[in-house]
């Protein structure tokens, strides 16, 4: 590594690499900390050379996180981001820490960046590092409730920008951004992703494992591999991951409490909300995106939390006179049932309970005639309305579920009867 074009086989020989493992102090002055972010896997296509190098600097930083995760506790990791090189003799009680410094720069860096094509990387990385610093919980069997970055995520300097950083991730998964063309993200090689998508997607992939109790995604690995939207995708997993933290003792999650409480930005109700992280985002673009990316079940748990816990999104999408381009999709994924793994299948009944128990719901579901339903092959279907595609789906579900597998969704039917 260094200022040259690097190449992944070069890194065992790397004389930077060597140095920074070494034994030896290196002081924050020295220029091998400005030679040794200076690499590329491809060569630079801009020339803006702080965002390259800082680029670099968090891919670093990330490389090394998973390696201290996977092999020491929080109260070691903390000392490394501690160590200061003192006098002998000398004893120094003022010791800055640097640990919540990064999660504070990381959480900044997220919500103050603007998305463009020069800052996706930067960004890409800024969202995966938070991912990394919470995968703590990959190595424990038991429910971490407690730690140092769970304390500086939701009690400490980073508690002020819950909710600018509930909004960034939802927007960056509203907007669907594909990698830009120019990036190194997704550059193949091999046969595989590139090589910053593949680590990263290895630690995001590992905290959806325990989040979904072993149940990752129908078939993932050809739905990531060939997936150009990385920033999109990681934003809603560290999303998903930071809504799911358990309350502490003395202070419920604020991340939850974001992503519960946020409203419409047409809502012009000039009530105040109890709850103290909320704010404002387009209800209508969320709709969209949630319509569109259903065959994801990170996706379809963000629609199931939103329905459960956020009422002022069970009323916006209970109002649609679109739904069917909501629960179409659901729909689809429950017939193919055998491709997808029971905690999909699940999360999808769920929804479709929480919506027919609506009147209005059910009502209208009924009004609205289908055409040529190319999904369903098993018979031809030229005209048939959404409710009775709902029971014909779900009938569907219960018949394989008798047969092969152990998801319960009689309760369903029943509603929708």
């Amino acid at each position: 590594m260094g200022a040259n074009t690097s190449q992944v086989s070069d890194l065992s020989e790397s004389q930077s690499i060597r140095t920074l493992i070494g034994p030896d102090a290196i002081s924050e002055n020295e220029p091998f900390w400005n030679q040794l972010i200076s690499f590329t896997f491809t060569s630079p296509t801009c020339s803006q050379l702080f965002i390259w190098q800082a680029h670099n600097a968090l891919f670093l930083v990330r490389c090394l996180l998973k390696v201290f995760i996977r092999e020491m506790n929080e109260e070691e990791l903390h000392l490394q981001f501690s160590y200061q090189e003192r006098a002998p003799g000398t004893y120094d009680s003022i010791c800055e820490d640097l640990l919540e410094e990064l999660a504070c720069n990381l959480v900044h860096l997220i919500v103050e960046v603007p998305l463009l094509d020069i800052t996706y990387n930067i960004l890409f990385e800024a969202v995966t590092t938070l991912l990394v610093l919470l995968s703590y919980q990959l190595f424990h069997k038991e429910v971490l409730k407690e730690g140092l970055i769970y304390g500086y995520l939701t009690r400490g300097r980073c508690l002020s920008l819950t909710s600018r950083l509930v909004k960034t991730l939802l927007y960056n998964f509203i907007r669907q951004e594909k990698c830009p063309a120019a990036t190194h993200v997704l550059q193949t090689q091999s046969e595989g992703g590139g090589l910053l998508y593949g680590l990263a997607s290895g630690v995001a992939s590992g905290l959806w494992s325990v989040f979904t109790l072993g149940g990752v995604g129908s078939r993932p690995g050809a739905e990531q591999d060939q997936n150009p939207l990385p920033l999109s995708n990681q934003s809603l997993l560290l999303l998903l991951v930071l809504a799911n933290l358990t309350d502490s003792p003395d202070t419920p999650n604020p991340y939850r409490q974001a992503v519960t409480c946020f409203k419409n930005t047409q809502d012009s109700s000039s009530i105040p909300s109890p709850q103290p992280h909320t704010f404002q985002i387009n209800f209508n673009s969320l709709y969209t995106a949630l319509c569109e990316q259903q065959k994801s079940d990170q996706v379809t748990l963000l629609l199931y939390t939103l329905l459960h816990q956020n009422s002022n999104m069970r009323t916006y999408i209970l109002s649609r006179t679109d739904m069917e381009n909501l629960v179409l999709p659901i729909l689809e994924i429950l017939y193919h049932v055998e491709e997808r793994n029971s905690h999909h299948v699940y999360m999808a009944l769920i929804i479709l309970l929480i919506l027919t128990e609506d009147d209005t719901f059910n009502r209208s579901i009924h009004e609205v005639i289908l055409k040529n339903i190319s999904w369903y092959t098993e018979r031809v279907l030229t005209e048939i309305s959404l409710g009775s595609l709902l029971i014909l789906v779900v009938i569907r579900t219960i018949q394989f579920n008798m047969t092969r597998t152990r998801v319960r969704p009689e309760p369903v039917t029943k509603t929708v009867m």
